[in-house]
């Protein structure tokens, strides 16, 4: 497994476009994430926990495996539930079926050994080994050190639940050209979200889902506008930082 992640990452920063990703998930990185699960996460709309899929590992990832090869697997919904936030409000989380968390933290990493090679230095949202106290750190530190006349403090409003699909997979299809992992990807963007016993179709926007290891579709959106911004403001602004849909520009 870690041999294969350290192939991804040479080919990211080989080449442009990174092909045969889908055979990343397979029987032994689909158990690996198993045994890495928490046994008292919450559950997803198929009730089933670690222990009851666990009973017949073998079995159920066998089974997973040869619906992913038929195109046969789809994700099923995420799971609506709410947590307060600092400000009084509630914010929503997606908790995904159990076979779905598997294969979800598998691409997850697969996603972020292509794009750790190509970030820049300055971006900290979702990214291994550093933190916002980090940015923090550093904001701080480049304020009392250095010439700042203006600060520049983005944020986008919603940015979870308005991310366009479509715009997020063309930033994919810019650096992954295996087909069948982009469109595995596409399914869990339009799997939809249970909210009590009502489907609702989810044409845009992801599911914030914090309380499970690092949501990969919560991932791709920030890879994917972080990685964009970046390059598009690289060469004209001399000292910036991101992290979760917030940039912050000193000039």
């Amino acid at each position: 497994m870690e041999q294969e992640l350290r192939d991804i990452r040479y080919q990211s920063r080989t080449y442009a476009k990174l092909e045969t990703l889908m055979n990343r998930v397979s029987e032994e990185s689909l158990k690996e994430e198993h045994r890495k699960q928490n046994h008292r996460k919450a559950v997803g709309v198929d009730g089933v926990a670690k222990a009851e899929y666990g009973e017949k590992l073998d079995e159920n990832v066998a089974d997973l495996i040869a619906r992913m090869k038929r195109f046969g697997y789809k994700p099923q919904p995420v799971r609506r539930t709410y947590i307060p936030k600092a400000n009084g409000k509630m914010r929503p989380l997606g908790i995904p079926a159990y076979e779905d968390r598997l294969v979800q933290s598998v691409m997850a990493g697969v996603l972020s050994d292509i794009y750790e090679e190509r970030f820049l230095d300055c971006s900290y949202g979702f990214r291994p080994e550093r933190s916002a106290h980090q940015v923090v750190r550093e904001i701080n530190q480049t304020i009392m050190t250095r010439s700042v006349n203006y600060v520049l403090d983005a944020d986008i409003k919603g940015f979870f639940d308005n991310v366009d699909h479509g715009w997020l997979m063309k930033f994919l299809e810019n650096d992954i050209a295996d087909r069948n992992f982009l469109r595995y990807v596409k399914r869990f963007l339009i799997a939809g979200v249970m909210e009590g016993t009502e489907r609702r179709e989810s044409d845009k926007g992801t599911p914030q889902g914090a309380k499970y290891r690092r949501c990969w579709r919560t991932y791709i959106c920030i890879m994917c506008w972080i990685y964009g911004m970046k390059r598009y403001c690289e060469s004209s602004v001399k000292v910036k930082y991101t992290i979760c849909g917030t940039l912050t520009i000193f000039c």
